[in-house]
């Protein structure tokens, strides 16, 4: 589809582009249609930009990340269709693990998976087939199946999209969580430990540039951050932007 570049859904249209092509190749599921509408939702309500809120938590991500000892980054179908480069560059300036985890796992997903990420230079990728070879404490579905050198014996996990029941059973696991959930209601957002609340497709772009920072200074820094405070600041920028709408819809 040729999409004027004036139109005002310019950028989202693309990425519902995008989701459509990946359902088309079979790297997404067909309920990844709607988590992404989901999400397209709450990401009018933040005002499709990403919040001064969503910048501490980012800033915070990137500290908890620079200093975990065995960090990685989950990967399902939609983040692999929509940042997959950033998947990629995020691996190699940390660096971290790729570890591809599924709800709706099959072996040919996650080779298709696995295929676009290499398209984007990713050279290790585990929790294909045999190598998501320990479970989950807790965790009956598929999303338990984890890799032993990845998700199982992490310190820090990225957990970009909601993904509630796994999220928490990592928690109980002792491990640390670090959630991109444009839902601040989530089960994901609120057992995170770091909840950055914005678009994906911002917030990775993002976050990457402040690992450099990080990283490049050598910057041995602590921040104070509060997940609960965060996540709830970010709630009432998406109350006071109803609110304006509203008494402009009154205006007329």
């Amino acid at each position: 589809m040729d999409i004027p570049k004036n139109h005002p859904r310019y950028e989202s249209l693309l990425l519902r582009e995008k989701i459509k092509d990946c359902l088309k190749e079979g790297v997404l599921s067909e309920v990844g249609i709607a988590a992404h509408g989901r999400g397209e939702a709450f990401d009018y309500l933040l005002g499709e930009k990403t919040t001064e809120e969503a910048d501490k938590a980012i800033k915070a991500a990137a500290i908890m990340i620079c200093k975990a000892e065995t960090p990685v980054i989950s990967v399902n179908g939609n983040i692999a269709c929509l940042v997959p480069g950033e998947i990629v560059q995020l691996s190699k300036i940390v660096p971290l693990k790729i570890e591809i985890n599924l709800f709706y796992r099959t072996y040919e997903r996650e080779i298709k998976i696995k295929k676009r990420l290499e398209k984007y230079g990713a050279t290790t990728i585990l929790g294909i087939g045999e190598n998501a070879n320990e479970s989950i404490p807790g965790l009956d579905s598929l999303r338990g199946k984890v890799s032993e050198e990845g998700i199982f014996n992490s310190d820090v996990v990225i957990v970009p999209l909601e993904d509630g029941d796994r999220a928490l059973a990592l928690k109980k696991m002792g491990k640390k969580i670090i959630a991109i959930d444009l839902n601040p209601f989530s089960r994901t957002s609120l057992c995170s430990d770091i909840t950055i609340v914005d678009n994906v497709v911002r917030a990775m772009p993002k976050l990457i540039e402040e690992i450099k920072k990080f990283k490049d200074k050598r910057i041995e820094e602590c921040i104070e951050f509060d997940n609960s405070e965060n996540i709830r600041k970010s709630i009432e920028i998406m109350k006071n932007n109803l609110i304006h709408w509203e008494e402009k819809i009154n205006e007329r």
